[in-house]
């Protein structure tokens, strides 16, 4: 996965054009290209073994795939007649399948195991959970705007820890619970704040009861949303211990087994006529969106590696703040790139949910130290590309 990082060196030759109209033996021309190889090879190999090594490139890199993954969706699906979600979602799990299977013949991913079909039957009710949750993700994203879905998703948290407290036999700490209880009021300011904008003009281009409809509706897909991702993690937990999955095997299962499901989705319930595939994809940005998708796509291999380069050279609990001091950049983005309204109300909520994602962070960090046992997952397991911004925006 070197080749995938932000901080690839392009290796270039050295002495090319100075020597274009000149005529030598090939004996020098020999001795010049080993001499400049040398060169070249001396001073990279350092700078990119330092890099690797890197706390900071590593947490850099991991918070801009997640950050462009998000904003990647946002745009995607942000289009006035945009109504193709499963087919971008199949779209997505094409992609990152495919590429899967290219590094592996390539050698990149030698721990993935070759496709087991009792594995797949056994794994199969979870996909079908993923694809509740990444649809209801995109259509809450879709209505949205990203400071507020950011900070609605803190939601996710909640409903997990009480949903381990039924079934694992978790617990949740005093401090769990004031993290909560910041969670639920940057979201409660969070949708008045969203509501004001709406009835005042600010960052809505509708009329006010067009935008307080699309609002309401966002508010919605976000419910079922925070409900569908929990029971996809705790359904996920549940059965993962028995597949013994190792490295991107969840990722593969997980897109693989959601293609099918997508695709049929896709013909029965959504709109394939002329017309509609151009409201979809007008000639003007029609490029753009289609990279986007392709795009969004490797992003989830992108995070994957990320995030397990990130472990790998700090450790979880830096990966656990990280994640939480994330959310700050993916909310603020959504104000930069997609003119969400920028009132004293957001930027409260988004402050708000910054903080409880750093004090439920906190609070975990704690009773790991205390013991062992039976917690919320603070660090994500390899899945689908719409799966992967999502719990980066879920997870603190």
């Amino acid at each position: 996965m070197a080749n995938k990082r932000n901080e690839d060196v392009e290796m270039k030759a050295v002495g090319g054009p100075e020597f274009a109209g000149e005529r030598e033996t090939d004996t020098f021309i020999r001795r010049s290209s080993s001499r400049s190889a040398h060169v070249v090879a001396a001073p990279i190999a350092p700078i990119i073994d330092k890099i690797d090594h890197s706390p900071g490139a590593s947490i850099i890199a991991y918070c801009l795939s997640s950050i462009s993954m998000t904003v990647v969706n946002k745009y995607v699906v942000s289009g006035a007649y945009w109504n193709l979600n499963f087919f971008y979602l199949a779209v997505q799990s094409l992609v990152c399948t495919a590429a899967i299977l290219i590094c592996k013949q390539l050698g990149l991913f030698k721990n993935l195991a070759a496709f087991d079909s009792t594995k797949a039957k056994k794994w199969f009710p979870i996909s079908l959970l993923l694809v509740g949750m990444i649809y209801t993700s995109t259509k809450a994203l879709q209505f949205l705007s990203v400071p507020v879905y950011t900070i609605f998703k803190n939601l996710t948290i909640i409903v997990i820890a009480y949903g381990e407290v039924l079934w694992f036999g978790g617990s949740v700490s005093p401090m769990a619970l004031l993290s909560f209880g910041l969670m639920v009021l940057s979201s409660v300011i969070a949708a008045w704040a969203d509501i004001q904008a709406a009835i005042d003009g600010v960052g809505h281009s509708l009329e006010t009861s067009d935008a307080l409809s699309t609002l309401n509706a966002g508010y919605a897909w976000m419910g079922m949303n925070v409900f569908c991702t929990a029971a996809y993690i705790l359904g996920m937990r549940k059965v993962i211990k028995k597949m013994n999955f190792k490295d991107y095997d969840t990722m593969f299962y997980n897109n693989l087994l959601t293609i099918p499901v997508l695709i049929v989705c896709s013909l029965v319930a959504e709109d394939w006529s002329t017309v509609n595939l151009a409201k979809n994809f007008p000639i003007e940005t029609r490029n753009s969106l289609l990279i986007g998708m392709v795009y969004s796509g490797l992003a989830a291999i992108f995070i994957s590696y990320c995030s397990a380069w990130c472990i790998r050279v700090t450790s979880s609990t830096t990966y656990s703040m990280v994640g939480a001091l994330n959310k700050l950049p993916i909310a603020i983005s959504g104000l930069v790139f997609f003119n969400a309204p920028v009132t004293f109300g957001s930027v409260s909520a988004i402050f708000l949910g910054f903080i409880s994602g750093l004090v439920f962070t906190w609070s975990k960090v704690r009773q790991k130290a205390k013991s062992v046992g039976s917690s919320l997952p603070t660090t994500q397991p390899i899945m689908s590309a719409s799966s992967q911004s999502n719990r980066d925006a879920a997870n603190s």
